[in-house]
């Protein structure tokens, strides 16, 4: 998706680490022009799939979502990273590594918001280790539900999460793929 290749070399900066700071426009302060192009290209790309239902996890994936689901015309179920009062009764749990935050989160959806006959679509900011995704994929299958796919905004393709993802036999469409970064040369996309 060149618009968002453009604006990942505009805007995004590189920091140690193979971090990619894009809080300008993606996961802090949010530019919902783009996040709208950005939920027309998934449903483009999804086309192909029913889908009833599309899970994130908090927080960063959670505003892209909520844009791409109106294209879908479903609602959006978000996996919380803690126990809250607000959540009561039966859960689906997991356990993500985060690479951003470098800590192990326990992941948490509500029963009674994700049910085998659902048909769900993975929606997330990024794709670096792929802790992240396969976590929700594996409360999609707790669930007996359908994973459909995951619609990923930028995967790091010199990590191997996109690799180990597909590998399990996940759908993953991502809209930008860094092939290489560091703060000399910038960004290099794969084609």
């Amino acid at each position: 998706m060149q618009l968002l290749k453009d604006r990942i070399k505009k805007d995004g900066k590189i920091r140690a680490g193979n971090v990619l700071k894009v809080d300008s426009f993606l996961n802090h302060q949010m530019d919902i022009e783009l996040f709208g192009e950005i939920g027309k290209e998934f449903k483009k790309r999804f086309a192909d799939c029913e889908v009833t239902k599309i899970l994130t996890i908090e927080a960063s994936g959670i505003g892209i979502a909520c844009v791409a689901a109106q294209y879908f015309e479903v609602p959006v179920v978000f996996a919380k990273k803690n126990q809250t009062k607000n959540i009561a009764g039966d859960v689906y749990t997991g356990k993500v590594e985060s690479f951003t935050h470098g800590r192990v989160y326990d992941i948490i959806v509500a029963k009674e918001f994700l049910k085998a006959e659902d048909k769900v679509l993975i929606i997330d900011d990024f794709l670096a280790n792929g802790n992240a995704l396969l976590g929700l994929a594996k409360l999609v299958k707790d669930a007996g539900a359908s994973l459909v796919g995951a619609g990923i905004v930028i995967e790091k393709g010199f990590q191997e999460g996109g690799a180990l993802v597909r590998a399990s036999g996940v759908r993953v469409e991502s809209l930008a793929i860094i092939e290489s970064m560091n703060e000399d040369s910038g960004v290099v996309f794969r084609d």
